[in-house]
């Protein structure tokens, strides 16, 4: 078995905003559907908020001791606007996911999960008014929360979110010369990420890697045509794709430092080299258009 050949390119990835959260239910199943459904849409692309599950929790590392998960939201940084309107942006995409995914499931949960914050979010003006001005403060678990009453009842809240700058858009590319090799890479390269601290992937195995330019500006981000196998033949010498690759997944991840994506990177690569049928690793790399840090996949070997 030939390990794969790790390309000489870097990844770009640019600093964002993030919140932490524990998310609490009564069951095992309530709890997944809302960490699920919060995280699902990766959308920071066309302006909205992503995020991820960065582990699940038992009973004894919750606040009120139920079973839990440590989710991450994650919002882009305007660099055409000041922080603080990249900020309100944020807070306002937060509440969406909050109160369409989580609230709405029975006796679900929210509370901070990142003390050592640079800012606080009050989540009185865009969750805590679901109560239609019924909603209370109250002390519980020795944090401040917001009871919303609900039907079923009650949805809690942490008042205050922290929230504080991250690293948005570490990724590289599995190239595979099958459907089996990119599937068992895919699954060991998120297995292997999700053991660094710090680090959600918002995608999983993604099929689709974009490029800066489009021809069509209002669908957003398009498919990156250089490294598209089916059109390998109708590009000619234009296309990208190496001989014998058919397949090409990109993984994407966000973390809470350059250090946590960087290990992340390491980490998701090793675990591909040896997979039979990876014949290469790469990355989108993107001239330094995309974002202002830089990750060489071969310094990190």
């Amino acid at each position: 078995m030939v390990k794969a050949v790790i390309e000489d390119t870097y990844a770009e990835a640019f600093t964002g905003i993030y919140c932490r959260v524990i998310v609490t239910a009564d069951d095992e199943q309530t709890l997944r559907k809302a960490a699920e459904d919060s995280t699902a849409t990766p959308s920071v692309v066309i302006g909205r908020t992503e995020g991820g599950v960065e582990k699940y929790l038992t009973p004894n590392e919750t606040p009120d001791k139920r079973v839990g998960a440590i989710l991450q939201f994650w919002g882009e940084i305007n660099p055409k606007k000041t922080f603080a309107e990249s900020l309100k942006k944020f807070e306002t995409e937060l509440s969406y996911r909050i109160r369409q995914d989580i609230l709405v499931k029975p006796f679900t949960a929210v509370y901070n999960a990142l003390p050592r914050s640079e800012g606080k979010l009050d989540m009185m003006e865009s969750v805590g008014h679901c109560g239609d001005g019924y909603e209370w403060v109250e002390k519980r678990y020795g944090r401040e929360v917001i009871v919303v009453p609900l039907m079923v009842p009650d949805f809690i809240i942490e008042r205050y979110l922290g929230y504080a700058k991250g690293v948005m858009g570490g990724n590289f590319w599995i190239m595979c010369t099958s459907k089996q090799a990119l599937n068992e890479a895919g699954a060991k390269a998120l297995k292997a990420i999700h053991k660094v601290y710090g680090v959600v992937t918002t995608f999983d195995i993604c099929s689709a890697g974009s490029k800066p330019e489009t021809h069509f500006p209002k669908i957003g981000p398009t498919t990156n045509h250089l490294y598209c196998p089916s059109l390998k033949s109708r590009l000619g010498k234009e296309s990208k794709v190496p001989e014998g690759v058919g397949y090409i997944a990109e993984i994407v991840y966000d973390g809470i430092s350059l250090d946590a994506v960087k290990q992340a990177t390491k980490a998701g690569i090793q675990a591909v080299i040896d997979v039979d049928g990876v014949v290469r690793v790469s990355t989108g790399n993107y001239s330094g258009k995309l974002g202002e840090h830089k990750i060489p996949l071969k310094e990190l070997f």
